[in-house]
């Protein structure tokens, strides 16, 4: 059950716009508070309520979700060395207290001095790859909820310019599954240049997986999703034409160079096999190794087929701005398999590693 806290003071700013709403002074906030286990994610009620500077906007969180982002940054899987302080995406020590929650639906509350005033009250969807703090083109970009504070709290601050105007009948749990995973999934098809050709993607239940399945079949590909068989009539609803079985040898079920294009977020054991089943000239894309990211490459299925390997992570701004586009034209059908309270997020994250189920896990903002 939701633990609410007192009413809070609340305060009106000189220096920037607000919505009619009283905004309050502390707010209710899930801060990690180090890496380790779920008992490094503490819930607070008193939490000031940030401050929008000039090109910022404050947002009222109505839903973010649960990432294998959240869990990573968590847990410091992201270090190479384990001897070295835990980094973040970009490589960077993280920060602590953070608040995470790489996804966010909500409604802009309040603006700085330098944004239009006519956008308070826009319902919008935060970008969770943000554009560098600087212009200097050698900076990486930052992530939500990683190298600043996310949606894991009833309120945040972001760049106006990250925050993407929404008009959708999707409920804010709906819209708060697409930002991280559909960005993610859209980024890796476009990088891979994927169009009406035969694709095979791993982890295809998953919210990443998901969003490629439906993706992808938007572009008209010959999709084959591996998953538990639990989830192939989803898949099949999704746009998949062939379904393989999680634990099966997908080179036995499709074939030596079987397939145009290749968009793995699993790694692990299985990706020699996902090499040999590629065409000549095929590409592989990767954003993901939630089973494990050292895996065994033979040189030989690279170079005598002539293959190309992405990694991705980072995506142009047109990506974000594409899915807006499709949510919006009724193309994305986002699946919420559950809704948790934020001040049930321990357990949220504990579904969602028990990867019992088929979609994302919302969390609903107090």
């Amino acid at each position: 059950m939701r633990t609410k806290p007192s009413p809070p003071d609340t305060a009106a700013d000189t220096d920037t716009d607000t919505d009619t709403v009283n905004i309050p002074r502390v707010m209710t906030g899930v801060q990690l508070v180090g890496n380790g286990g779920l008992d490094q994610l503490i819930l607070r009620h008193d939490i000031p309520v940030p401050h929008p500077q000039a090109d910022e906007v404050l947002i009222r969180v109505g839903a973010s979700s649960v990432n294998n982002t959240d869990i990573n940054t968590r847990t410091g899987w992201y270090s190479h060395d384990a001897d070295a302080a835990h980094t973040s995406w970009s490589g960077q020590p993280i920060s602590f207290p953070r608040i995470q929650g790489a996804d966010c639906c909500g409604r802009i509350v309040a603006a700085g001095s330098a944004v239009d005033p006519s956008r308070l009250g826009e319902r919008v969807l935060v970008r969770t790859m943000q554009d560098p703090l600087t212009i200097n083109s050698k900076e990486i970009p930052v992530t939500l909820g990683s190298e600043i504070d996310g949606a894991f709290a009833e309120y945040l601050v972001v760049r106006s310019s990250e925050a993407f105007r929404i008009e959708s009948p999707l409920t804010d749990s709906e819209l708060a599954t697409v930002p991280c995973a559909y960005s993610t999934a859209e980024g890796l098809l476009q990088r891979a240049g994927v169009s009406a050709e035969r694709v095979l993607i791993t982890g295809a239940s998953g919210g990443v997986g998901s969003a490629l399945v439906q993706l992808a079949a938007m572009r008209g590909a010959d999709v084959t999703a591996v998953a538990s068989p639990t989830n192939h009539q989803a898949l099949r609803d999704f746009g998949a034409q062939r379904l393989v079985a999680r634990d099966a040898s997908v080179l036995e079920e499709v074939g030596d160079s079987a397939i145009d294009v290749v968009i793995d977020v699993v790694g692990g054991d299985s990706f020699a096999e996902l090499l040999k089943i590629l065409t000549p000239r095929g590409r592989y894309a990767t954003a993901g190794a939630v089973a494990g990211p050292d895996v065994a490459l033979d040189l030989r299925d690279l170079y005598l087929k002539d293959l190309t390997l992405f990694g991705c992570t980072f995506h142009p701004r047109s990506v974000f701005a594409d899915l807006v586009g499709y949510i919006e034209a009724g193309g994305i059908a986002p699946i919420v398999a559950d809704e948790y309270d934020l001040a049930d997020i321990q357990d949220a994250q504990e579904r969602f590693l028990s990867k019992d189920f088929f979609g994302k896990i919302a969390i609903v903002s107090p």
